[in-house]
């Protein structure tokens, strides 16, 4: 049976930004978070092209009707287009974009990732997080050279060490993974204005402890806020039903960056 989700979705610019350089997207069956790098060199460009190439795609096609390979083509293929602008556009060089993606399947969801964006997955009470960061520092902790609890706060957290950004080795080994899906899960999935202030064991405690997906995304961003983010703060709290899903009826919704309207133009790259 295809999956649908539920969303709710959030993103603030924070009080210590002027821009949102964060996207974040859904419709019935998928759910994205696209965090722009580049700080004034484009990163809501990148976000904005990346999360508007890969919900044109979807906006006749069911998610489920793509198998893990074609979705990480899809993925390629919107940053292909990052690089495309950047040739049109040369002082757009140096912008780029994290992604966390989660797309239903048939009794499935698949992962698509690159960055430090994260998903996480609630089921039957309990917590996790799915995704593992691209980033320096958690090349520190899977050395042992830094204790996983000091991660949120070491002073090189946001140094990434892969993301999107137009190269065709970007997306070379891209994996898609895929996990089995159940009524009633609950996947998260956010950058990182959240999870680099508010900690894992609150996050999931607000997750699995608020039943209205609403006030759990509200719960979060409230978190975030309190804790004096610095950063954008994008998130999407969605609930997994297993249900058929209509190609002909895929409404959708984007906040943040992507919802500007004068950032740029989908090129359709199909043709």
């Amino acid at each position: 049976m295809p999956v649908t989700l539920h969303t709710a979705l959030r993103s603030e610019t924070g009080p210590h930004r002027t821009e949102n350089q964060d996207s974040v997207g859904c419709s019935i069956d998928y759910v994205l978070v696209a965090d722009g790098v580049g700080g004034n060199v484009g990163g809501n460009v990148a976000s904005w092209t990346f999360t508007h190439r890969i919900m044109s795609a979807l906006a006749t096609r069911a998610a489920h009707r793509f198998s893990a390979e074609e979705l990480a083509e899809l993925i390629a293929t919107a940053n292909a287009e990052l690089g495309l602008r950047i040739r049109r556009e040369p002082e757009l060089e140096g912008m780029a974009t994290t992604v966390t993606a989660v797309f239903g399947g048939d009794d499935c969801v698949r992962i698509g990732h690159l960055g430090d964006s994260r998903a996480y997955l609630v089921r039957d009470g309990a917590g996790y997080r799915v995704t593992r960061d691209d980033s320096y520092v958690q090349m520190l902790v899977d050395s042992g050279a830094v204790d996983p609890a000091d991660a949120r706060t070491h002073p090189l957290r946001n140094v990434i060490m892969r993301s999107l950004s137009g190269h065709a080795e970007d997306t070379a080994d891209l994996p898609v993974l895929e996990l089995p899906a159940q009524d009633g899960d609950r996947w998260l999935v956010t950058s990182d204005g959240l999870t680099d202030y508010v900690e894992e064991e609150r996050i999931i405690g607000i997750l699995t402890g608020t039943p209205d997906r609403e006030a759990a995304a509200d719960a979060l961003l409230t978190a975030a806020l309190a804790a004096d983010s610095r950063d954008n703060i994008s998130l999407a709290v969605a609930d997994v039903q297993l249900a058929d899903v209509d190609d002909a009826e895929r409404p959708y919704r984007f906040l943040g960056a992507a919802a500007g309207d004068d950032l740029g133009t989908v090129v359709d790259l199909s043709r």
